[in-house]
């Protein structure tokens, strides 16, 4: 039972991570621009998915965003087109930082849930030397 909790835990730790690491990803891209021919950096989400056959959750894959992104005039930028325009990311700043608390909050309930099933175990082994 222990060993499942720390497993499980564990499995939920990995998808926090990489959930942690698309939003940073995102963030870290909400400003790049390129010309508008091109496509618009597009915002990651990541699919989990519970596992089959075994205890937990995995990363079943990623998902894009619209590579269509947002026109915006800039006539001065070096990728502008004739008519001004550059193409951004449509990524909302505010969505993204909901979802970082979820993500960061998901991460510490799993790490909790490690600490203490590591704890019972080690007290489970204790009991056992007496």
């Amino acid at each position: 039972m222990t060993f499942d909790a720390i497993g499980i835990a564990g499995t939920g730790l990995t998808v926090h991570r990489k959930w942690l690491d698309t939003v940073a990803d995102n963030m870290a891209n909400a400003n790049t621009v390129t010309s508008t021919d091109g496509a618009a950096f597009q915002q990651r989400y990541v699919t989990a998915q519970e596992g089959q056959g075994v205890s937990g959750v995995y990363v079943a894959g990623a998902q894009f965003g619209d590579a269509e992104g947002r026109v915006v005039h800039e006539p001065n930028h070096p990728l502008a087109d004739a008519d001004g325009n550059v193409r951004y990311p449509d990524i909302d700043m505010g969505a993204q930082m909901g979802h970082l608390i979820l993500a960061q909050r998901g991460y510490q309930a799993n790490a909790a849930v490690v600490d203490r099933a590591k704890a019972t175990y080690e007290a489970a082994l204790q009991i056992g030397r007496s």
